[in-house]
């Protein structure tokens, strides 16, 4: 007799299904009445709230903001976890398993204490920021605090563990034999890259810019202190 495992993640898909439905149509219902402050809703049933949603230019611009913002982490989070992946997927499982052990520690670290890292790390009399200047790659009003570049590092950096973990788990399993193959039959490796490997990792790569995309829509520390309230995305 063949045990049905599937009936296992029933329980864990209704309780996800719970947490996920039910606050959001609290959240719906309440966006069709007036906010009158002190967690209060108005009697009236309208669509003010989503009128001025969509028009207001406060609004609007901010999602616009925050849409390029996502999209630009997504795509310099996969350019810079793709190598990493591939690399520890390649290399000796003992080493790999070091590493991919120090990533997920490193996940386990708050949000709050990696921006202020991060702040520390490009402060104006820090050790990078003063070598860059050095070399003459920055000038002396350099400054992470206050502008969107700065956001971007920080959810880049945030992004870029979850990113190195959905990337990881997909190369592995593809087989090095069919590089190997590719190689053999005159495919450069840009080309073998292009036709076999990236292909067969993209369930890797949509799932995780799925996850980036989402936390960076919703990031509120990371915008809010890297920002210093001048970039003013949606959750800001």
């Amino acid at each position: 007799m063949r045990a049905n495992w599937g009936l296992i993640l029933v329980p864990s898909f209704l309780c996800a299904m719970i947490m996920l439905i039910f606050p959001q149509v609290i959240f719906v219902r309440a966006s069709f009445f007036e906010d009158i402050g002190l967690g209060l809703l108005g009697d009236a049933f309208n669509f003010a709230n989503y009128v001025i949603a969509f028009t207001d230019p406060y609004y609007t611009e901010a999602l616009k903001l925050n849409l390029m913002l996502s999209m630009t982490v997504v795509v310099l989070t996969i350019s810079i976890s793709f190598p990493v992946a591939y690399t520890m997927a390649r290399m000796q499982p003992k080493w790999a398993m070091l590493i991919l052990a120090s990533i997920v520690v490193s996940a386990f670290v708050s949000v709050a204490i990696k921006v202020l890292g991060i702040i520390i790390l490009f402060a104006q009399d820090g050790l990078l920021v003063q070598t860059l200047k050095w070399i003459g790659i920055i000038g002396d009003g350099f400054t992470v605090i206050g502008t969107l570049p700065g956001v971007i590092v920080g959810m880049t950096h945030l992004g870029i563990s979850f990113m190195v973990l959905m990337l990881f788990s997909v190369i592995q399993t593809i087989p090095r034999s069919l590089e190997e193959a590719a190689l053999i039959h005159g495919a450069s490796s840009y080309r073998m890259f292009m036709r076999v490997v990236f292909p067969l990792s993209l369930p890797g790569v949509v799932t995780g810019a799925l996850i980036v995309f989402n936390l960076c829509m919703g990031a509120f520390v990371s915008a809010a202190m890297l920002g210093g309230g001048k970039v003013l995305t949606l959750p800001v």
